[in-house]
């Protein structure tokens, strides 16, 4: 996945010897998270959205260098620490920087999350499982045995839950021998938490992607 292929490089980045009036139109007229401070031409860091609330058009950003947020993204970091880095931050908007600690542009969250939906794990025809174990007790290389074991094959997984050492993975597998993959896991002490053959879940996810574009559009 070449995400580099979606840096923006049309957005501004202001210096932290500007006035905050800068900033604050950059807020009104935009939906974004956050926006990039320099000093001396290198990321210092980011002003938030939230702490522009309230600020004086004649202050300097100065005034707030130990509010600055610090989180980036280099452009050889990959696409799963890229939205771990959003989710992390709670941010839309994503600094760019090169070795040089310049800013080369941005990812934006919108961006990211549309190429994870466009991945062969969501558009590719298959079946939805998602199975829960302890987290001392589970391993990929066991959930990859249990389901090729009966002849069926693994398309992708990730871990999307994790609560009280239970760790959830969703599996996205072929739909030959759903029934067997599932039975095997049970046999296995994995508990089904979602196992629906009619990619019912799939769409689910695809629907709360398309909200999500949505609400950061708005």
């Amino acid at each position: 996945m070449h995400i580099q292929e979606h840096i923006i490089t049309n957005l501004p980045v202001f210096d932290i010897k500007d006035t905050t009036e800068k900033i604050l139109e950059f807020f009104q007229d935009s939906t974004y998270s956050h926006i990039a401070i320099l000093e001396e031409g290198r990321f210092l860091g980011l002003f938030s959205e939230i702490d522009a609330d309230g600020l004086q058009p004649d202050a300097k950003i100065e005034e707030f260098r130990y509010e600055l947020q610090s989180f980036f993204a280099r452009r050889d970091t990959n696409w799963l620490d890229v939205l771990e880095i959003f989710a992390r931050n709670e941010a839309n908007l994503l600094p760019v920087i090169n070795e040089k600690e310049e800013v080369t542009g941005y990812y934006c969250l919108t961006d990211i999350v549309s190429e994870f939906i466009d991945t062969p794990f969501f558009t590719d025809p298959g079946s939805i499982l998602v199975v829960a174990k302890g987290t001392k007790d589970y391993s990929f290389s066991e959930i990859a045995q249990i389901v090729e074991s009966n002849n069926a094959k693994l398309y992708g997984g990730f871990i999307t839950n994790t609560q009280n050492d239970i760790i959830e993975v969703t599996l996205k597998i072929t739909a030959n021998n759903y029934n067997k993959v599932v039975q095997t896991f049970r046999r296995y002490n994995y508990n089904i938490v979602f196992g629906n053959s009619d990619d019912e879940f799939l769409e689910d996810l695809k629907n709360r992607s398309d909200y999500l574009e949505k609400y950061l559009n708005v």
